[in-house]
């Protein structure tokens, strides 16, 4: 089941990106305001869960000029094996968010510093692997946000690195790439 669900994310954000790609050639990107849709690879930190989970996301937005803007994310993690004392469990992690978006283009460079801030949903998940029950769930809404480096190689693509705080028990710290149409 998992794997069909890496797969199922992989098939979606790369038909995102196909389609997005085919907007930029048929609109362009001169114009000041631009959606743009993304994926993303880092590492969950999360106080319930021994260790860092592999996360894996997708995002979009819309910027109303070159430095405002808004922004919706999924960010779903790999299950990551542990135990508590003796007992063996696994945890995930799982988070939905939407942001205002600020970006700062460097002058003369395609590199920009990127902040975020809004509201994410954080659950995560920890449940035992064998016949003794054991469950630890955490699903916190509340402020969330967001700071990044950026690097766009030509008008319509970029890649960043960021560092995200999804809820006081869960940060991130990821790659991503996006295509703006």
């Amino acid at each position: 089941m998992k794997t069909l669900s890496k797969t199922l994310l992989a098939l979606s954000a790369s038909s995102l990106m196909a389609m997005s790609a085919n907007a930029a050639i048929s609109y362009g990107s001169t114009a000041a305001a631009q959606p743009y849709v993304g994926v993303k690879v880092g590492q969950i930190d999360a106080d319930q869960i021994d260790g860092k989970n592999t996360a894996y996301g997708v995002y979009g937005g819309y910027n109303f000029d070159q430095n405002f803007g808004v922004e919706a994310e999924f960010i779903g993690s790999d299950s990551k094996d542990f135990n508590v004392g003796n007992r063996p469990v696994e945890g995930d992690v799982k988070s939905y968010g939407v942001y205002g978006t600020y970006n700062y283009n460097f002058i003369n460079t395609p590199f920009y510093a990127k902040g975020k801030l809004g509201v994410a949903k954080t659950e995560v998940d920890v449940n035992s692997r064998d016949a003794t029950p054991y469950n630890v769930n955490s699903d916190k809404t509340g402020l969330a946000g967001g700071v990044g480096i950026g690097y766009k190689p030509t008008s319509n693509v970029g890649v960043e690195a960021s560092y995200s705080y999804l809820s006081k028990d869960a940060t991130m710290i990821g790659l991503g790439a996006h295509l703006t149409f």
